[in-house]
Parts: C-alpha cells; structure tokens; sequence
C-alpha cells in the first residue's frame, strides 16, 4: 500500500512538472508573437537613384471594392497592376497608401508591399497583379480612393 501511494504521489508530481513546462512554454511562445507583431520592420528607402526610376513603374488597372468579411467586418480592397517599363530588374516595391477625409486631411498612412522577392520580383517589361486589404479604416475616412506614391525601391542584384 506505501509503494502504490509513493508511486501515485511520483506520478502527481511529473504531471504538475509537465503542466508547468507547457504553461511556461505557451507563455513564451505568446510573449514572442506579440513582441515580433509590435517590432518595427526595416523601412525601405528611396534612393536617389530609385526616385529617378519610379517614372519607369506604372501603376493601371487600379480599382477598389469593399466586401464583408466572414466576421461581418467592412473589408477594402484595392486591386490594381504594375508595369516595369524600364531597364532593371527589381526585388521589392511598397508603397504608402494614403486615405482622407471629407476636409482632404490625412486620417491613414498604411506602407505595404506590391511587389516582393517572394513573388519573384518584377522584371524589366514584366507586369505582374497587386492586392491590398484593408479592415481597420478610420470612420472619418471619405469612402475615396486613397493615394497611392511609391514609398520605396529595391534593385535586383
């Protein structure tokens, strides 16, 4: 009988053990997404040289729907191509999409990325299709279509 309570109290204990360790492990795991949600990502510049070569990349087809999404949230989508018609080959492009309100203030500045070496980057000649979602507008913004300007260039190497 003492041998079957020790080896019920053993038991016990690397249960407790093995809860402690998945508590302190899903903690850690929740602690990293939040910081790594919250850490700014490196910003592209617009080299000189790229701010010479934005008149090449040509923004068409641009258009805008919005759609409710499967949690009953407003979603807008801009949907659009771009079109390298110059000479380079490049990796990334973003750029800064900016919603106004009625008064034609700026209530939203949102950087994102059109173009990215996941995708295969953009190649001189290449067109490729762009989509941007949105679900977090602010409720002054005027239902317009937001500016779009090219905030940043990365060349091929």
């Amino acid at each position: 009988m003492a041998a079957s309570r020790a080896t019920s109290k053993r038991g016990l204990g690397i249960q407790v053990y093995v809860t402690i360790v998945v508590l302190v492990a899903g903690i850690g795991v929740f602690a990293y997404l939040q910081y790594a949600a919250k850490r700014p990502q490196a910003t592209l510049q617009l080299t000189p040289d790229a701010n010479a070569y934005v008149r090449n990349l040509q923004l068409s087809d641009v258009t805008m729907k919005a759609t409710a999404n499967y949690m009953k949230q407003m979603v807008v989508e801009i949907e659009g191509k771009i079109t390298n018609a110059g000479d380079r080959p490049i990796d990334v492009v973003e750029i800064n999409c900016q919603f106004y309100d009625s008064y034609e203030q700026l209530v939203l500045r949102q950087r994102m990325a059109i173009v990215s070496e996941k995708m295969g980057g953009l190649k001189p000649g290449e067109t490729k299709q762009f989509r941007l979602a949105f679900d977090e507008l602010p409720q002054s913004w005027n239902q317009g279509m937001p500016r779009l300007r090219i905030a940043g260039v990365k060349f091929s190497s």
